[in-house]
């Protein structure tokens, strides 16, 4: 590292979300390259080389970046629709205008979603996509392309569904691909894209939408293909009471019990919302060490109910947060889902002791990096990790009052973003993107979702 560029953050709160939580009231931070080498309580150490940059950040609490572990960025362009509905009439309502999708739609839609989060502190972004309709175009590059050009960490999580209206799916026929598209589809998808070293910025996963859009078939053909390409498992899993009777009525099993049959439990696997877990399925994901992206705004907006984060944490089951799909989550942020997941938590059986400021921050950063499987890369502060760190301003109105940084973090406001650095790169400067237009980008998503609009209505 002697020979790296350095960039010292000096005189800021820290908050590491390390194993032992360690924090500093006054610290610093020293960048080299795309890693971090120090931290520390105090002062950076004299004589350091190359220092290119020192940021005075007095007033400001460092933090890991955010790590969003669910979301579909295309429903960007679909947001404020269908508001009163639950999960499967939300579905019906939105499937026959999601397939009109096209690359264009897909592109900008990406945008929209990752600036919104890059400019809100989140720096590892994922995106669940498995809309792909005949004859659109490269969806996935083009995702891939939009986060490419946002400069945040992505993994796609690439979907895909074959159970289609006439097979009694939710998706219309035309919407669905076959069992051998999809799975030659997604193999051609990580073999191009997916990147296993250590400072990736792009990974792929194979992510089958959910129990029911996609065949058993498709289910077990797909944990069989990840495992041999070496990449993680994702999907949808007990989301609603409606899955849960889907399920019984069609596997003679519950969710977890199902996806153990077709090979989808294990540390490679995470799974979205797990709301509906009983006590042995908590014991299963816990003894197979099966992640959970943790969807408080969206499973409150789709009345989906409140998924046992507590339980699942005194087990040991590794849990992150995720946006969803801003057509579930309009604001389409991860810090919303630092305060949603402490209230909505409080709100169960474990009341006032469900989740304090801390787990909840850990929630959105380590918890996320294990979910997603890089927990040795980023998630804390800790030196020989990647420099996927957010500087949050805390001395103004909003939270100068608030004596604890952290706490202020997560129930207060939501915090301006001073800067953020992914990859040892400044992607966001006092609350705005440094890497894309954010106006250009707000123009093209509003005529993209007019023209979405106007295809749908003519169907």
């Amino acid at each position: 590292m002697a020979a790296a560029q350095r960039i010292v953050i000096e005189n800021c709160s820290i908050a590491t979300v390390d194993a032992e939580d360690t924090e500093y009231a006054s610290g610093y931070l020293v960048l080299a390259g795309n890693r971090i080498e120090a931290l520390g309580a105090g002062s950076a150490p004299e004589g350091l080389e190359n220092v290119v940059r020192r940021i005075d950040a007095t007033g400001h609490l460092a933090t890991p970046g955010l790590i969003n572990t669910h979301h579909h960025f295309y429903q960007w362009i679909t947001r404020g629709l269908a508001t009163d509905h639950n999960l499967f009439d939300w579905l019906v309502a939105l499937y026959p205008v999601w397939a009109r999708i096209d690359e264009s739609m897909a592109y900008t839609a990406a945008q929209g979603s990752l600036a919104m989060m890059a400019r809100g502190g989140v720096t590892t972004a994922m995106d669940h996509h498995y809309v792909y309709p005949r004859g659109t175009g490269d969806l996935s590059g083009a995702i891939i392309r939009a986060a490419r050009e946002t400069g945040v960490r992505f993994t796609l999580a690439r979907g895909s569904m074959d159970r289609g209206e006439s097979d009694g799916g939710l998706p219309p026929d035309f919407a669905v691909e076959s069992l051998e598209g999809a799975l030659a589809a997604t193999q051609a998808t990580v073999e191009e894209h997916h990147d296993p070293s250590f400072d990736a910025m792009t990974q792929v996963a194979v992510a089958p939408c959910s129990p029911f859009s996609v065949s058993t078939d498709l289910l077990r053909n797909a944990a069989e293909l990840a495992r041999r390409l070496g990449v993680r498992l994702h999907t949808h899993g007990s989301e609603t009471v409606e899955e849960e009777k889907f399920c019984h009525e069609l596997f003679g099993m519950g969710p977890t019990d199902y996806f153990e049959s077709t090979g989808w439990l294990g540390e490679d696997v995470w799974m979205a919302h797990c709301v509906h877990m009983n006590d042995s399925d908590i014991a299963a994901f816990a003894r197979t060490g099966t992640g959970v992206a943790h969807c408080p705004s969206s499973n409150a907006r789709l009345a989906a109910g409140i998924a046992r984060v507590p339980d699942m944490l005194a087990a040991g089951v590794p849990v992150g947060l995720g946006v969803d799909g801003t057509a579930s989550n309009e604001s389409g942020e991860l810090h919303t889902e630092l305060r949603n997941a402490l209230l909505i938590n409080r709100l169960g059986a474990h009341r006032e002791a469900a989740l304090n400021a801390r787990q909840a921050l850990r929630l959105g950063t380590h918890g996320g990096a294990r979910v997603l499987g890089r927990a040795a890369e980023t998630g804390s502060l800790e030196a020989g990790k990647l420099a996927d760190v957010v500087l949050w301003k805390l001395d103004t109105l909003a939270h100068a009052s608030i004596a604890d940084p952290v706490t202020a973090l997560v129930l207060g406001a939501a915090a301006p973003v001073t800067a953020s650095f992914v990859n040892g790169r400044q992607i966001v400067a006092d609350g705005r993107l440094l890497t894309v237009d954010e106006d250009a980008v707000a123009r093209a998503t509003r005529d993209e979702a007019r023209r979405l609009a106007q295809l749908a209505a003519q169907r």
